[in-house]
């Protein structure tokens, strides 16, 4: 039996990690979570109320574990909290785990890391991180304490799937205040359902260390998505009207100059953010799972009960 400790196991990422893990023979789980309720996992696993902020409530929590899943992090605007739970509560954890001798850690940080810009089928050892927020910033700073232990880094760029309230629902708020169509935007995105990213993020702690010839990897599925293909998918399954003229990004740009949110999300849009994900693939020996319609058809369900119907 190995034991795998996953860090905000009640949350979105981590929720799929758990659900991944939990269906692996031979495994027993520690699920961590600070406030949210954590996801069945069966018998024989323990659940464990940390606070990364606190690391009086992480003494002792690795204690005879062999892989640490870390899925935890803080998405907000606020400075103080971002540093105190991405960076500082990181470098916690990480030190807890190596005074209890964890073999692996596996990071799920983000591909905002690198700030704005153009990616084309990039490798990370070709890009330099340039954080333009406090949350990328702090997560920046996580990697570098799981790095510096010997751990993995993995960079997911757009997750999507039950429990998302990030990706989708910035969509439909870009959709909702364009008056046109935007099928024809062709930039090329990273996009992964989150169910695969569970899938990536306990292969990576469960492989042999051996396989693994990187320490950062980029984790999405290899094919990447024209964002024309990503909105018109949102739009079918969240019933956002498409009428109006084809708009070019400038026309986009104009007419989102008053929404904050829109234009955020309008700025991955406006030009490629496609990350090369073959090596990771490649070196945990898995075959890809759906492709974008397939997954996101997948999860429309619960877009559905739990998002749009909201």
């Amino acid at each position: 039996m190995r034991t795998v400790l996953i860090t905000g196991a009640g949350g979105f990422i981590g929720g799929h990690v758990v659900r991944e893990a939990a269906a692996r023979p031979g495994i027993c789980l520690g699920l961590l979570s600070h406030r949210r309720p954590v996801p069945s996992a069966g018998s024989g696993h323990r659940v464990v109320p940390v606070d990364l902020t606190d690391p009086r409530s992480l003494k002792g929590v690795c204690a005879g574990a062999d892989v640490l899943l870390h899925c935890a992090s803080y998405v907000g605007p606020e400075p103080e909290t971002n540093e105190a739970v991405n960076a500082e509560g990181t470098r916690n954890l990480v030190a807890e785990a190596r005074r209890s001798g964890v073999s692996r850690i596996v990071y799920v940080s983000t591909a905002s890391v690198y700030g704005r810009g153009t990616f084309r089928d990039a490798a990370p050892e070709e890009l330099v991180r340039a954080p333009g927020s406090p949350t990328s910033a702090s997560r920046a700073a996580a990697e570098d304490a799981v790095l510096e232990a010997d751990g993995i880094v993995l960079r997911p760029h757009l997750v999507h799937g039950a429990g998302d309230v990030w990706v989708v629902p910035g969509l439909v708020a870009l959709l909702s205040a364009l008056p046109g169509d935007v099928k024809n935007w062709p930039a090329l995105l990273s996009v992964v359902s989150a169910r695969e990213l569970g899938r990536l993020v306990v292969g990576t702690g469960l492989a042999p260390a051996a396989d693994l010839t990187r320490r950062t990897y980029h984790a999405a599925h290899p094919v990447p998505v024209a964002a024309g293909r990503l909105l018109g998918a949102v739009a079918r399954y969240a019933s956002v009207p498409r009428r109006g003229p084809v708009l070019t990004v400038a026309d986009a740009q104009a007419l989102l100059a008053e929404s904050r949110q829109a234009t955020h999300v309008l700025g991955m849009l406006a030009t490629d953010h496609w990350f090369d994900a073959d090596p990771l693939w490649r070196d945990l020996r898995l075959e890809p799972g759906p492709d974008f319609d397939t997954a996101f058809a997948d999860s429309a369900s619960w877009y559905h009960r739990d998002l749009f119907s909201v």
